[in-house]
């Protein structure tokens, strides 16, 4: 299969099980409330009206407006950076956060916010409430990061001498 056959499978893969866990949650945790699983992990419904961890949280439409376009040209980039894709590994990266970007982007048309419900927390600490789509974006990029640091073996750097 190709890098952008997977690409594109892993973002489909990432927005149906993004989509069915909030549907899922939105008719589950209404009636319940908080619900805990875990000594480490609850779910909670909380709705984000701003980006990643609660910033530009802005409470008007066009905040909204200016947020959906924002992340659909992030899909757009994402969508070209898979066409060019060196690897299988990158395209199921990019495939990640498109896929999670999408799926935030719906919530954000239907809802005019994110539905986030995973709560972790341990030892004192709580970490923010997040989403399947936030999990598989935070997956795509850390993938990403290593796949840069680990380098390419074949590929000629400026420090290289040029080859004879």
């Amino acid at each position: 299969m190709s890098r952008i056959g997977i690409g594109a499978g892993v973002a489909l893969a990432v927005l149906a099980a993004d989509q069915a866990s909030k549907t899922w949650i939105l008719s589950v945790i209404p009636e319940h409330g908080p619900i805990g699983l875990l000594p480490v992990l609850d779910l909670t419904l909380t709705w984000n009206k701003g980006i990643t961890f609660g910033m530009l949280n802005g409470e008007n439409t066009v905040s909204a407006l200016l947020l959906v376009a924002l992340a659909l040209a992030v899909v757009v980039a994402l969508g070209l950076w898979l066409w060019r894709a060196e690897s299988a590994m990158v395209g199921a990266a990019i495939g990640a956060i498109a896929g999670g970007a999408v799926g935030n982007v719906i919530d954000r048309m239907r809802f005019g916010a994110v539905v986030d419900f995973i709560h972790a927390h341990a030892f004192g600490w709580s970490w923010y409430v997040f989403n399947v789509a936030d999990a598989a974006i935070v997956c795509g990029v850390a993938t990403l990061v290593l796949d840069g640091l680990r380098g390419r073996s074949g590929v000629r750097t400026t420090a290289d001498p040029p080859a004879r």
